[in-house]
């Protein structure tokens, strides 16, 4: 399984991006997609993930400002960003995984490139 990530930017506080990941390879195997961030200094926190069923969860810091949406179809999976914070700031990476993770990043079995989200005050 190969995951390939886009999206990330430079955007003002108060603004908007969308993160677009999409999966290759051997995807009927993966049950959960969604979205990990890495702050310079922290370690690698859960944003969102989504399982093939529509089921999501979210981090409490995102929750109502972050939307994450998947197309089973295009084996596609999106986080759509609005209100961004300098809190925000960080390396996105996009994560899969052929079971159900619960405890944290360990649990996920595939990872794509990370991609930048900044934003400026």
């Amino acid at each position: 399984v190969q995951l390939q990530a886009s999206g990330g930017g430079l955007v003002q506080a108060g603004g908007s991006l969308r993160l677009s990941c999409a999966a290759s390879g051997n995807i009927f195997m993966l049950t959960v997609m969604g979205w990990y961030r890495q702050a310079p200094g922290n370690g690698r926190e859960l944003v969102a993930d989504i399982t093939t069923g529509g089921n999501t969860r979210y981090a409490d810091s995102v929750k109502g400002r972050f939307t994450i949406s998947r197309d089973n179809a295009k084996n596609t999976v999106d986080l759509q960003m609005n209100s961004l914070a300098t809190e925000d700031i960080a390396v996105y990476y996009c994560a899969a995984a052929e079971g159900y993770p619960t405890t944290g990043p360990n649990e996920y079995d595939y990872w794509g490139q990370g991609t930048q989200v900044t934003v400026s005050s």
